[in-house]
Parts: C-alpha cells; structure tokens; sequence
C-alpha cells in the first residue's frame, strides 16, 4: 500500500512500482484511513510519505506495530528530509527500512527487496 497525501508524490511512488514490475498495489492519501484499510485487509508492504495532516508516518508506523492483525507488515518511510531524530525514532518503532526521495526505481526495487527479498 501506497500512502502519500501527495497526488504527486503519490504517482511517482506507483510510477517506481509499476516499473519495477510491482502492479498489484492499493494507494491511500491518509494516514487514518490507510490504518483502516490495513485492519480490515493487511497487505504485505506499506510505502508511507513521512509529511501528512491527521496521521505522519511515524503515527501510522505506531498504530500499524501495535494491531495484532497489522504488526508483521514490512513498512517502509519515504521522505524527503530524514532527521536523525526521525530514524533513531522510526527504528524504535519498528521500521523496516527507508527511502529518500528524489528515488529512482532501481533504489526502490532495492530498499523494498532489503525487506520483502529478491523481486
């Protein structure tokens, strides 16, 4: 799943996907409702902007680690300006890996097979 506030952003992320042979994908541009969406359907891989209103990364990161039915789901943070403090943050929280955008879709393919093996 692909969660982004971010049209845009959004598109770039599913552009990567699509390019590195990645079409089965669902796309949320809110943080609550993607935690919604993953109780009620888990998916194997979560792909979040890290700047979003309502719920940031860190949040939905949070709430996915502490539902049962979510807490195995790899979980990958995109953002633009990763703070060490985020990371150190982000970690503690259970993160499988992150990407710094501007990516490129060999560096995706790359951070995602870190967490999910070889595509």
């Amino acid at each position: 799943m692909v969660v982004d506030d971010m049209a845009t952003s959004r598109g770039l992320i599913t552009q990567a996907l699509d390019e590195i042979g990645i079409k089965n994908y669902q796309t949320e541009n809110d943080g609550q409702k993607a935690l919604a969406r993953l109780s009620a359907n888990p998916v194997h891989l979560v792909l979040s902007d890290f700047n979003m209103p309502n719920m940031d990364g860190l949040g939905l990161l949070k709430a996915v680690r502490q539902n049962k039915s979510t807490q195995r789901i790899g979980f990958i943070l995109v953002t633009g300006k990763p703070t060490p403090e985020m990371v150190a943050q982000a970690k503690q929280l259970g993160l499988n890996n992150m990407i710094k955008k501007p990516f490129t879709s060999l560096s995706m393919k790359q951070c995602i097979e870190s967490v999910v093996g070889r595509l």
